[in-house]
C-alpha cells in the first residue's frame, strides 16, 4: 500500500491518542481503527436522524484512511479562552450532548459491533455516547461570542449511559477536579452552580442528578486502572499521558471530590 504523502495534507493537532489525522481540502483523514466501521455505522445514523452536530462519514481513501468532513469553526486549547469557560458555553454544551442522545437513542449497533474500550457505568447502556467531550473536540461556531455546536472525534463512542456520558462531559468542563490541575480560567470556579447549570439545561432529573458523585467516584477508580493498562499494553499516547500524570491527576480529582461531595451535592437537590 502506498504511503505518499499528499501535498496537500495540512496535520490536525490536538488529540491526545489518535495520530496521523490530517486535513484535506473540505475533509479529514484519520487512521482507521477496529471500531471505525461501528462508528461510522453511528454517524450515519445521527445524520440520518437530523442531528447537525457531528461529522459525515464519506468513505475511505487510497491509504485505508477514514474520510469524514471538516467541521469548521474555532476548537479550543489549554489555556482556555474565555468563550469556553462562560456558564453560556456550559449551558449550550448540555443542550448539544442532550441533543446528542436524543438522536443516539434510536440508534441499533450493527451486529458484531466493536467499539474501544473505556470505562463503563454499572447500569445497562441505554445508548452510544461520544464518551470523550472534552475541550479539543468541540467545535465552536465562528461569532463575536462563539458557541457550541458541533463534536469531533467520536473514536472513544460506545454503548453507555446518559448519565455517565454527562458526568464524562462534567469531568473537564465543570470541572470535577483539583484546582491545581485545572486549566488557569476554571482554577477559582464554583464548580456546585456549575453542575447545576449543565444538569438544569440538559434536563437530568434530580435522581440522577443525585447519582453524579457517586457515579464519579466509580469513574475515577477505573480510569486510573484502565489508562495504566493502555499505557502499559498500547504504548504511544496511552503511555505519553501516563508519564505526564495522567494516574496523579486522577487521584487527586478523586481526592478533592471526597473533600467537597456536601458542597457539590447541595447544588443538585
Amino acid at each position: 500500500m502506498s504511503t505518499r504523502t499528499d501535498p496537500q495534507e495540512i496535520p490536525l493537532h490536538g488529540g491526545d491518542v489518535t495520530e496521523g489525522v490530517v486535513r484535506v481540502g473540505d475533509t479529514v483523514r484519520r487512521p482507521m481503527r477496529a471500531s471505525s466501521p461501528s462508528v461510522h455505522a453511528l454517524l450515519r445514523h445521527l445524520e440520518a436522524a437530523g442531528f447537525d452536530g457531528a461529522p459525515r462519514v464519506l468513505g475511505v481513501d487510497e491509504l485505508g484512511r477514514e474520510i469524514l468532513t471538516f467541521v469548521e469553526g474555532r476548537v479550543p486549547t489549554h489555556p482556555l479562552p474565555d468563550y469556553a469557560a462562560a456558564d453560556e458555553t456550559l449551558a449550550e454544551l448540555a443542550r448539544l450532548l442532550r441533543r446528542l442522545h436524543d438522536a443516539a437513542a434510536s440508534f441499533v449497533p450493527p451486529a458484531g459491533a466493536v467499539w474501544e474500550v473505556g470505562s463503563a457505568p454499572d447500569d445497562a447502556p441505554e445508548l452510544v455516547g461520544h464518551c470523550d467531550v472534552t475541550p479539543q473536540n468541540v467545535v465552536f461556531r465562528e461569532a463575536a461570542e462563539p458557541v457550541p455546536y458541533a463534536l469531533i472525534d467520536f473514536d472513544l463512542a460506545r454503548p453507555t449511559t446518559r448519565l455517565f456520558d454527562v458526568l464524562i462531559t462534567l469531568r473537564h468542563w465543570a470541572p470535577i477536579d483539583d484546582p491545581i490541575d485545572r486549566d488557569p480560567l476554571l482554577r477559582t470556579a464554583d464548580v456546585g452552580p456549575r453542575l447545576r447549570l449543565f444538569c438544569d439545561a440538559y434536563g437530568l432529573a434530580r435522581r440522577d442528578r443525585l447519582r453524579l458523585p457517586g457515579l464519579a467516584r466509580v469513574r475515577f477508580d477505573r480510569s486510573y486502572g484502565l489508562m495504566r493498562k493502555k499505557a502499559q499494553t498500547l504504548g504511544g499516547g496511552w503511555a505519553r499521558m501516563w508519564s505526564n500524570g495522567a494516574g496523579e491527576r486522577i487521584r487527586r480529582a478523586a481526592d478533592w471530590l471526597d473533600a467537597n461531595e456536601d458542597a457539590l451535592r447541595a447544588h443538585l437537590v
